[in-house]
């Protein structure tokens, strides 16, 4: 097995069964990268995810710019496909979560949010990058961050202080004698385990695709010898199998993450607190 964890698919090539080598089996290791810029024991440097994460948003831009360049009246299919996409998260989720009238501001940032969170989840399926960004848990903690701190905005701004403080408790004087415990376990719950939660969502579970699909691919490669090209081949259908899903699951959660950013949105604008 190779010395260096840094490697894409941490296995060597000339590794099969019964060939006296163990099964290289992903781990931790399979989600660390050497710097390909500067130096990571000083905390500067660039590295791959870092590198796909200003990719993604190239591409990101350049698509929307490309789009919307010169809107037609009669799109093209490249203006049909970004107003397809720009206008299911606009009516299928801000619309429907907050509604017309509050919620066409907040548009720009949910479509923003969705495609970024998507494209960095897609870069798990496409050749050569082969990672999804979102498996490394500071970027679904930082877009979290960024929801939190509108929500938490947002709520001062509408309720004021006495209203955030309703806001947050979940306060209710129907409640009677349970209220304090209520109160606190739903304080804790909105301020600190709310914005865990929205990025470990996203996190884990980009984290277990990526692990599941290099288990396969790597099994795939470990099993062709000998007799073990039968259970190869299984493992290489699988692995198909597991791609096709986790394309199912990166828009899944590109969707959730913005769908629950939006129901964080709608409930610091609700009146009835």
């Amino acid at each position: 097995m190779s010395a260096d964890p840094t490697q894409v698919l941490a296995f060597e090539t000339d590794c099969h069964i019964f060939d006296g080598c163990g099964f290289p089996a992903p781990g931790l290791h399979s989600f660390l990268f050497e710097p390909l810029w500067g130096d990571g024991d000083s905390n500067v440097y660039f590295n791959k995810t870092m590198l796909l994460a200003l990719l993604g948003s190239i591409v990101i831009v350049g698509f929307f710019w490309a789009a919307f360049r010169k809107p037609k009246v009669v799109p093209g299919k490249l203006q049909m496909i970004a107003e397809a996409g720009y206008d299911f998260v606009r009516r299928g989720v801000v619309y429907e979560t907050i509604g017309k009238k509050e919620g066409e501001k907040y548009v720009p940032l949910i479509v923003s949010l969705f495609f970024f969170v998507w494209m960095m989840n897609l870069w798990s399926i496409i050749p050569l990058a082969q990672f999804p960004v979102t498996a490394i848990i500071s970027y679904p903690l930082v877009l979290a961050l960024i929801v939190y701190v509108l929500w938490v905005s947002l709520t001062f701004k509408r309720h004021g202080f006495v209203g955030f403080f309703k806001n947050v408790t979940g306060y209710d004087k129907s409640l009677g004698p349970v209220l304090p415990l209520a109160m606190l376990i739903e304080f804790f719950s909105n301020l600190l385990v709310r914005p865990f939660t929205h990025a470990v969502r996203l996190f884990a579970n980009m984290f277990a695709g990526h692990t599941l699909l290099l288990l396969f691919t790597i099994a795939s490669w470990y099993l062709l010898n000998g007799i073990g090209i039968a259970y190869a081949g299984v493992s290489f259908i699988m692995t198909l199998v597991m791609t096709a899903f986790e394309l199912f699951i990166q828009a899944l959660q590109a969707y959730v993450f913005v769908l629950l950013t939006c129901t964080y949105i709608q409930g610091a604008l609700a009146e009835n607190h």
